[in-house]
């Protein structure tokens, strides 16, 4: 080949490299509609995990304060009552940004029953309540008397009617869920 015909090729193959770059209104409106799409399908699961971790804050306050419960009463022959929830040693704050934790019954009031709650800060929050009981009950085969905790989770959020905090109930075998609760193994 002549070098002018050489020089005019390569020129001619620059030029159309020039033409050839950038994106087509009609591509970048395709990958836009695409992330659009994969954004619709993540965000409801990623708000729903976030809804999630902060419930597993309640649920691991109640359960520890249930076991605090338990070691309480083994020390002082009572449960403690909300006026002594600092007696318990737990180190955790009675409201967080999510959750109210109180003490229902306990103390002189109820001997043998206590309820741990977490109720919502929030009321239009997403968040379901929980509430622990501790009992003492007779185990049937060794006649012994000891404590029996559970941990209950509200079957609904209550932005959607969910149950509010409400006190376990004794039974012969220990304590049980309020209505409207799930007993959390």
């Amino acid at each position: 080949m002549k070098t002018e015909l050489k020089a005019k090729f390569l020129q001619h193959i620059l030029n159309k490299k020039k033409e050839d770059e950038g994106f087509t209104l009609i591509e970048l409106l395709v990958v836009i509609i695409i992330i659009g799409i994969l954004s619709a399908i993540a965000l409801p699961s990623f708000l729903n995990q976030a809804n999630k971790a902060k419930q597993s804050e309640a649920k691991t306050y109640v359960g520890s304060m249930n076991r605090a419960q338990q070691a309480y009463y083994l020390e002082n022959n009572a449960f403690a009552a909300q006026a002594d929830f600092g007696k318990l040693g737990l180190g955790i704050a009675t409201q967080t940004t999510n959750y109210i934790y109180t003490i229902a019954d306990g103390g002189t009031t109820n001997p043998s029953l206590v309820t741990n709650q977490a109720a919502t800060v929030v009321g239009n929050a997403p968040l379901k309540t929980y509430v622990g009981g501790v009992s003492v009950a007779t185990q049937a085969a060794t006649s012994e008397a000891t404590t029996i905790a559970i941990l209950c989770e509200a079957n609904q959020a209550r932005v959607n009617g969910g149950a509010v905090v409400a006190p376990v109930t004794a039974t012969a075998n220990g304590p049980a869920c309020p209505t409207g609760f799930t007993a959390l193994r």
